[in-house]
């Protein structure tokens, strides 16, 4: 599989109660070279995960048994390997909570397998590159310390749970303190495919990643709002 660094096959595991859906899914995925695995309900997906090497989840959010959003914050206790959503529901709020449960990215039924693909590949690339850069392993902002690498949130010493989008925003930030960052500017920090979001999206994410930050700690708030611009650290 071009583009990645992994001697072996990355395995995606593909969690979707219709068959013709999940085997399409599956056949291109292994035309792109990844290994593939087909759960059709909810019920044993966080066994799988737990006890067989999975690299990728795509998660459909209407399932039998346990739903999406469910096995997606159960996944999030205890790992952050990159989760896609697949979803019929086309109203913001719930691709919104897809997004805050820890989802990296969703797509809208009815969608072209080559745009999950897409995604899949565009999410993999993002993971490593944040992984890979060697030189900003730690970032250290007053009381708030980023370790990019082990994604992991210190604040006064106490560790903050992010989901992956509350991470970026943050880390994106912090490496250039007083500098104002645009709504545009931090949807593109979020969302690599050049959606169109509203900026009440972004809104919302700065305010539940403020609300974590206020929760564990004293010291003055470090994100500040700029009326009609964006948002900056101070």
């Amino acid at each position: 599989m071009s583009g990645f660094a992994h001697q072996q096959p990355m395995t995606v595991l593909v969690v979707e109660d219709e068959p013709k859906i999940a085997q399409i899914l599956v056949d291109f995925l292994s035309l792109e070279g990844f290994n593939t695995q087909v759960q059709y309900d909810g019920r044993d997906v966080i066994e799988t995960i737990k006890t067989q090497s999975i690299d990728f989840v795509i998660l459909d959010l209407m399932l039998p048994y346990k739903d999406g959003l469910t096995i997606c914050r159960e996944i999030r206790q205890f790992s952050m390997m990159p989760i896609l959503m697949l979803t019929a529901r086309v109203d913001e709020i719930d691709r919104l909570m897809g997004l805050e449960l820890g989802a990296d990215d969703y797509v809208c039924k009815p969608f072209s397998a080559r745009e999950v693909v897409a995604r899949v590949k565009t999410i993999l690339r993002r993971v490593e590159n944040t992984q890979g850069s060697q030189n900003e392993q730690i970032i250290r902002y007053k009381h708030i310390d980023l370790n990019i690498e082990r994604f992991k949130c210190h604040v006064d010493k106490q560790e903050v749970e992010l989901t992956p989008v509350e991470f970026r925003l943050l880390q994106t930030m912090l490496k250039r303190p007083g500098v104002v960052h645009s709504r545009d500017s931090l949807m593109q920090v979020c969302y690599v495919d050049d959606r169109i979001v509203s900026s009440r999206t972004i809104d919302s994410h700065v305010k539940n990643l403020r609300h974590k930050l206020a929760q564990v700690t004293k010291q003055k708030e470090v994100l500040h709002s700029i009326y009609g611009v964006g948002y900056k650290v101070e």
